[in-house]
């Protein structure tokens, strides 16, 4: 039965992505879709890394001698202002590395 499942995950990811990146077949996104769509990174991206920053020993940890929170908001703002999203994830990473302790 996990088989079956595994499966017919990897079934239906495949045609999904097979759908749109195939540039024979006549499927195409309309503009508002593309435009929803450009969302979807920064809102994984986003569920991924906030756990991480704010949440230590079961709850949530906000104070400013957190490394994970310092570097996490300085590529917040960093790419809110506009830099290279590579440049702002780059730059929280070397402060991180840095981080004395």
């Amino acid at each position: 039965m996990i088989w079956l499942t595994l499966l017919s995950c990897a079934v239906l990811v495949f045609a999904s992505r097979y759908l749109f990146l195939e540039p024979k077949l006549p499927v195409r996104l309309g503009r508002r879709s593309q435009h929803l769509l450009s969302y979807s990174a920064p809102a994984v991206l986003s569920a991924l890394a906030a756990p991480l920053i704010f949440i230590r020993d079961q709850s949530i940890d906000l104070h400013w001698h957190d490394p994970y929170l310092v570097c996490g908001l300085l590529v917040a703002v960093l790419t809110r202002l506009g830099a290279n999203a590579l440049v702002a994830i780059a730059t929280g990473m070397g402060l991180f590395l840095l981080w004395p302790g």
